[in-house]
């Protein structure tokens, strides 16, 4: 499933793309055929994220939300015009097409793609978590990390994987975010310090802005301005059986609420 940092990425992309032009929306699939007319041909305003959630507001005052899950995909056509892509024979389960007259953006797969309006925005924004990727000047959405953190008995592990306590997280930060940290996953949140948690959040800013700039997950900080292969980009993520770099211990892997948690006995405790 794609984690914060590339759906932040598409949000650029989208305004890069289409940002005060007016775009067109069908779905050759048909399953959005009937949402896509109510905003296609209107002029987009802007793509935000929060977290794995897209918004794409429209001037209209309707917006298009998407959740990829984890089969949803993007796929970016330049050009369009001269290639003539739009009258070609669509390959694929297409559910939606965005387009001007030289970009064209198709989506597969994904969990979520409706249309909804702005009450409907607030309502999913106010039962999100804090995103990291998102400005915080004041500080306010760490505090408010912390405290819904410091609230619960649930392990460190699962609460980083919900949505509703810090948006963006997926399995492959949340590994490496708690390695980082030396943190035992299975420890409760209650029984965290603030100072540990700010510093949680603080990394989590860091490692998810490292993912947008490069365009993939790099935990280790001595290849962070580097293009590393993937199997070197992580200290225990997919590592389970390996001698940790660090310290040497075997990686465990665990199953917790149905999905693989990676760690360290030896670092993090």
């Amino acid at each position: 499933m794609p984690e914060g940092h590339t759906v932040h990425r598409t949000a650029d992309a989208f305004n890069a793309a289409f940002a005060g032009k007016r775009i067109w929306i069908d779905s050759p699939q048909g399953r959005f055929l009937g949402a896509s007319v109510r905003v296609s041909g209107q002029i987009m305003q802007h793509a935000s994220a929060i977290g794995k959630q897209m918004f794409i507001e429209f001037d209209n005052g309707l917006f298009v939300r998407i959740h990829l899950g984890i089969y949803g995909k993007w796929q970016w056509h330049e050009n369009i015009r001269e290639s003539g892509l739009l009258d070609q024979r669509v390959i694929g389960e297409v559910r939606a097409r965005f387009y001007d007259q030289e970009t064209l953006a198709e989506l597969r797969g994904p969990t979520v793609c409706e249309v909804i309006n702005s009450g409907e925005v607030a309502a999913i924004h106010d039962r999100l978590g804090p995103d990291p990727l998102n400005p915080d000047p004041t500080g306010s959405e760490c505090e408010r990390f912390v405290n819904r953190v410091r609230r619960s008995t649930q392990s460190i592990a699962a609460l980083l994987m919900d949505q509703s306590v810090i948006s963006g997280i997926g399995n492959v930060y949340r590994a490496e975010i708690l390695y980082r940290a030396g943190l035992d996953p299975y420890k409760s949140g209650s029984a965290l310090t603030v100072t540990q948690l700010r510093e949680i959040w603080d990394d989590a800013v860091r490692l998810l802005a490292v993912g947008v700039r490069a365009g993939m997950m790099i935990t280790r900080d001595e290849l962070m301005h580097k293009r590393p292969n993937k199997a070197d980009r992580n200290h225990v993520y997919k590592r389970e059986g390996q001698e940790c770099r660090v310290c040497g211990t075997t990686v465990s892997i665990a199953i917790l609420a149905g999905r693989k948690l990676y760690w360290c006995a030896g670092c993090q405790h």
